[in-house]
C-alpha cells in the first residue's frame, strides 16, 4: 500500500492540494518527522565533526551501520538496532586507540585504526547479506536509504537517541569547542581533552546510525558534512554558523522528501544534490564577495590605505 500510495503520487498546478495529499499517509508524517529530527541532530553533530577533522571517522562509523542493519535483519531483529548496535561499537573501537606519541603519531594511528575497522566492517556486511538469501532487493535501500515504512516506532527511537545527543552536546558544547580548535593548550589548562574525544565519538556513533536510516550509510556525509561545510564557509562565527547548519540540513531534508515522493528515485540522490548545490552557492557567493572587494580596493587604493 505504501509503494502503490508513492508511486500514484503526481504534481499538479495546486501545490495546496499536492501538499495535503502528501501529508495524508502515515508514512509521509512520520518520514518528515524523522528526516527533522535527524537533521536538527546531524547538524549539531557535524559541526564540531567538521570542525574536528574527523569526517573520516564519520564516514567510518556510518558504514559500519550497514553490516549492522544487515545483520539484525538475518537474524530476525530490526534493522534500528543493528544500526545503533555497530555504530557505537565502532566508535569505541575508535575511541580505544592509543594517543601516546605526540598528535601526529596520535592521528596517525587514528587513520589507520578507522581503515581498519571500515574495511571490516564492509566485509561484514557483504557476509550478512548473502548469509540471507531474501535480502538482495534491498541492499540498495541500506546503502542509500529510503523514506517507506517509517513506523511510528522509529520515530519515537530517534527522537529519545536526538534528545539524548542534543542534551549531551549541550553540556560538553564549550569544553568541546576549545579542545577541538586547540587541543594542547586546552590539555594544558585542565580540559579532559581525551574524555571529550571519546564522549564525541560515541555521541558521532549515535548521530552516524541515525542518519543511515534516512539518506542509507554511503551518503551519511550528505547531512554530517555538506551542511556544516556550507555554514563554516559562509561565516567563521561559531553560533551562527551552527545554526546555519541545522537550517541547512533541514531544507535539504524537507526538500528530498518532498521530491522523493513524487520521483521513483533514492532520497539520498535528492538530498545530496541540495546539499552539494548549497555548498557551490556558498562557494561561489564569498567568491564574489571577495572579488567585489578585491576590484573596490583597486578602484580605491587611497581609501583601503586609510
Amino acid at each position: 500500500m505504501i509503494t502503490a500510495a508513492a508511486a500514484d503520487a503526481a504534481l499538479s498546478w495546486n501545490l495546496v492540494r499536492d501538499v495535503r495529499q502528501m501529508f495524508a499517509y502515515s508514512f509521509m508524517v512520520n518520514a518528515f518527522r524523522a528526516g527533522t529530527v535527524v537533521a536538527v541532530t546531524a547538524g549539531a553533530t557535524g559541526w564540531f565533526m567538521v570542525l574536528r577533522r574527523q569526517t573520516f571517522a564519520g564516514h567510518t562509523l556510518a558504514v559500519a551501520g550497514f553490516p549492522g542493519a544487515a545483520g539484525a535483519i538475518w537474524l530476525g531483529v530490526g534493522a534500528t538496532y543493528g544500526y545503533f548496535a555497530f555504530c557505537l561499537a565502532a566508535a569505541l573501537l575508535i575511541a580505544a586507540i592509543p594517543t601516546a606519541g605526540g598528535a601526529t603519531a596520535g592521528r596517525a594511528a587514528e587513520s589507520a585504526t578507522v581503515g581498519t575497522v571500515q574495511a571490516f566492517a564492509l566485509a561484514c556486511g557483504f557476509l550478512f547479506v548473502s548469509l540471507y538469501k531474501g535480502f538482495l532487493g534491498g541492499v540498495n535501500t541500506l546503502l542509500f536509504g529510503s523514506f517507506l515504512g517509517i513506523t511510528d516506532g522509529m520515530v519515537l527511537t530517534l527522537t529519545a537517541v536526538a534528545v539524548a545527543v542534543l542534551a549531551v552536546l549541550a553540556v560538553l558544547g564549550r569544553p568541546l569547542l576549545f579542545a577541538s580548535l586547540d587541543p594542547a593548550v586546552a590539555a594544558a589548562t585542565g580540559v579532559p581533552v581525551r574524555a571529550l574525544s571519546v564522549a564525541f565519538l560515541i555521541v558521532l556513533g549515535s548521530t552516524a546510525a541515525e542518519v543511515s536510516q534516512i539518506t542509507g550509510t554511503l551518503l551519511v556525509f550528505t547531512l554530517l558534512v555538506i551542511p556544516a561545510a556550507t555554514a563554516q564557509i559562509l561565516t567563521p562565527r561559531p553560533a551562527l554558523s551552527l545554526a546555519l547548519t541545522v537550517l541547512f540540513g533541514l531544507l535539504v531534508t524537507w526538500a528530498g522528501l518532498t521530491v522523493a515522493y513524487y520521483s521513483p528515485y533514492p532520497i539520498g540522490f535528492f538530498i545530496t544534490s541540495f546539499a552539494f548545490g548549497l555548498y557551490l552557492l556558498a562557494r561561489l557567493a564569498v567568491h564574489a564577495h571577495d572579488l567585489l572587494g578585491r576590484t573596490a580596493r583597486t578602484s580605491h587604493p587611497a581609501e583601503a590605505a586609510a
